[in-house]
């Protein structure tokens, strides 16, 4: 089943009141990805090393055909549906992921969030990122176990977590990192549906996500 975990949501779209998610495609590679990733910040929160432009192009055929992987672009729901016509790379603002890693427990899976332009923080556009991958991974993927793994120094993120209900269960000096994990109990499952209940799951075509 694992093996196409991953590519379920090449045709899905995650519709928000401040975000919209997408499938991660090539288009949204050259354009804002690839700038957002020379950001000496953002490699340090993110753990990341610069990469060349082909790079990310491989990147991402990894992030699309890895059964171990599954990410949504982050757009601005605002922007978006604003602008007739607007492009997705126009309203970009970061991305989110899940990692299903752990072969001996396909239901965990570790998450993490990017909201990568500075202007679009403290919003809650990451929040609700994270509640409706979260769903997403309950409802489509079978997971019931998440875990976020966060730099020491990123306190808003780990806050933000926090509030989802995380809990830390590990800190590491070595990697400078703590490791939050939320097990989705009935109680919580409940909680997670009632936070979601306005996102709606739509079609998506590569580039043709059309404003509502």
């Amino acid at each position: 089943m694992q093996a196409a975990t991953m590519r379920l949501n090449q045709n899905t779209m995650l519709l928000g009141k401040k975000v919209v998610l997408v499938p991660y495609t090539s288009e949204h590679v050259p354009s804002r990805y690839h700038e957002w990733m020379k950001s000496e910040e953002l490699q340090r929160l993110t753990a990341s090393e610069p990469l060349t432009l082909e790079q990310e192009y491989a990147m991402q055929r990894s992030w699309r055909e890895d059964a171990d992987k599954c990410t949504f672009i982050v757009l601005d729901a605002e922007k978006w549906q604003a602008q007739p016509g607007a492009t997705e790379e126009s309203c970009m603002v970061g991305d989110v992921n899940l990692f299903l890693t752990d072969l001996e427990d396909p239901t965990l899976g570790e998450i993490e969030v990017m909201i990568a332009e500075p202007s679009s923080r403290g919003k809650g556009l990451g929040t609700e990122a994270v509640l409706a991958m979260l769903s997403y991974g309950v409802t489509t993927l079978g997971l019931t176990k998440f875990e976020a793994k966060i730099g020491q120094e990123n306190e808003p993120s780990i806050r933000m977590f926090q509030k989802l209900h995380f809990e830390q269960v590990a800190a590491s000096s070595i990697f400078q990192e703590v490791t939050l994990r939320l097990t989705v109990s009935e109680s919580e499952h409940q909680w997670l549906l009632e936070q979601t209940s306005h996102v709606e799951e739509k079609p998506y075509r590569d580039g043709s996500a059309e404003p509502c």
